[in-house]
């Protein structure tokens, strides 16, 4: 959910070609073909045959359950847009099936520019979710597309962030086990994303996107730069380049081949001692497994 636990910002790799005219009024053209109501979502879910069900709430719904978007509520916010936390109640529309009431969630709301790229990315989160289940991915209970607002909503993450978690002041270090048990979980993650039946790049692993449970139980989020992965004998998928400063492989920056997001993975691992043990080296031979953990995983 893309830096939804804190106010940080990171860079963006962005390829300077879209900013250029011609490209922006492509995007013009394709945003206009993005979809503008559920109907239309469904349409391009596959309506009932898609994966996971996606519950469409109409936007007075959605200040229900956060209490009118109330600035209390806010647990962060990114590039997209706020995050608020929410209940979903149990009068909040008759025939609802959700378990228990009331169910805490997590809304992001976008930031009402309504622009193309925020459009995509919404409706990339909106597909990929809707398609992909798994106990390491996080779930997306449903979505708003009502009139200029684009919302999504998701199971609420008690933990946060592991960034807000290994960098907080306030909170307690994490104990070696438990980082391990992150590690392993995400690289879960990864690995079901590139052995999908249609492997998916996800494009934008770092620690701000790892969400964690009550149980330290690691989930990925954000998927909204994540991309359809290279099938058959392609090795690659070519794409605008997109993806966070000091995460990207620099082989993608420089020729915006993706192959996957394997790289990434060993840069959190890396990331400020990321895994080390209250201050001490951090295991090497762990790390290295994780890592290699992935690449017998067929994960490119």
């Amino acid at each position: 959910m893309g830096n939804c636990w804190c106010k940080w910002e990171p860079t963006i790799y962005k390829n300077p070609k879209s900013e250029s005219p011609k490209e922006q009024e492509r995007e013009r053209r394709e945003g206009s073909k993005l979809p503008s109501n559920p109907e239309e979502v469904e349409d391009l879910r596959g309506g009932d045959s898609a994966a996971n069900p996606l519950i469409a709430f109409t936007f007075e719904e959605l200040k229900i359950i956060t209490a009118n978007f109330r600035q209390d509520r806010v647990l962060g916010g990114g590039g997209f847009g706020n995050v608020y936390k929410g209940f979903i109640p149990e009068d909040l529309r008759e025939g609802l099936q959700i378990q228990p009431r009331p169910l805490p969630v997590a809304v992001k709301v976008h930031d009402g520019d309504n622009s193309y790229q925020g459009h995509r990315e919404w409706l990339a989160e909106v597909i990929f979710l809707g398609q992909l289940s798994h106990p390491n991915l996080v779930k997306l209970i449903g979505y708003c597309c009502q009139d200029d607002h684009r919302v999504l909503i998701y199971e609420y993450m008690p933990r946060g962030s592991v960034e807000n978690n290994l960098f907080s002041r306030v909170l307690l270090p994490l104990p070696w086990s438990t980082r391990m048990k992150i590690a392993l979980g995400a690289a879960k993650g990864l690995a079901f994303l590139h052995e999908a039946d249609k492997p998916v790049i996800y494009r934008d692993f770092k620690t701000s996107n790892i969400l964690l449970d009550l149980d330290y139980n690691a989930k990925l989020s954000d998927f909204g730069l994540a991309k359809d992965g290279p099938e058959g004998d392609k090795s690659h998928v070519s794409t605008r380049i997109m993806g966070t400063y000091g995460y990207a492989a620099p082989e993608y920056i420089m020729t915006a081949m993706c192959t996957a997001s394997v790289l990434s993975f060993w840069n959190c691992l890396q990331e400020g001692n990321l895994w080390t043990n209250h201050g001490q080296p951090a295991n090497k031979t762990l790390q290295i497994g994780l890592f290699l953990y992935l690449k017998r995983r067929r994960s490119y």
